[in-house]
């Protein structure tokens, strides 16, 4: 069994999402008992809190629902409890390397390292309106498919 931590910045938006995708892509293909997912964010603004609802919403209409998950912080026990931690951007990237033990024998990686996007990092759509919404969720199905294609095939 594979087990995955999405992160964020804040839980709210990204990671949630992806948690979603991938858990719905997953039961989908039949394929949900191989993994363990689960999103987190490297700050502690929104601990307990659900996802955007402006994530949610665009989430809902692509029928993947995020209204269960609750914000959580990353914490050291991750490390060791996770195979594979995938950072949405950079930033959180140097967060979550910052934050590693030693004897962590998780992998980091970016979510776009798999898919087909030219982009590098997954853009936070807090900010913005409901298109970023929209273009995150398009990266996070293409990466996430790429990954279980990746993943499934081993």
């Amino acid at each position: 069994m594979l087990k995955v931590l999405f992160v964020c910045l804040g839980n709210i938006c990204r990671s949630p999402a992806a948690e979603g995708v991938f858990r719905n892509l997953c039961q989908k293909q039949g394929t949900a008992s191989r993994f363990v997912i689960d999103s987190a964010g490297t700050a502690a603004y929104h601990v307990g809190a659900s996802p955007d609802a402006r994530m949610q919403a665009a989430a809902r209409s692509r029928g993947v629902e995020l209204g269960g998950l609750r914000g959580r912080q990353t914490v050291v026990d991750d490390f060791h409890k996770f195979d594979i931690i995938i950072a949405m951007d950079a930033s959180n990237m140097a967060n979550l390397q910052g934050l590693k033990p030693a004897t962590s024998t998780a992998q980091l990686v970016m979510m776009l390292d798999y898919g087909h996007s030219t982009l590098q990092e997954v853009p936070d759509p807090y900010y913005g309106g409901a298109d970023g919404f929209e273009q995150v969720l398009d990266l996070l199905e293409d990466a996430c498919l790429d990954f279980h294609r990746q993943f499934v095939s081993h």
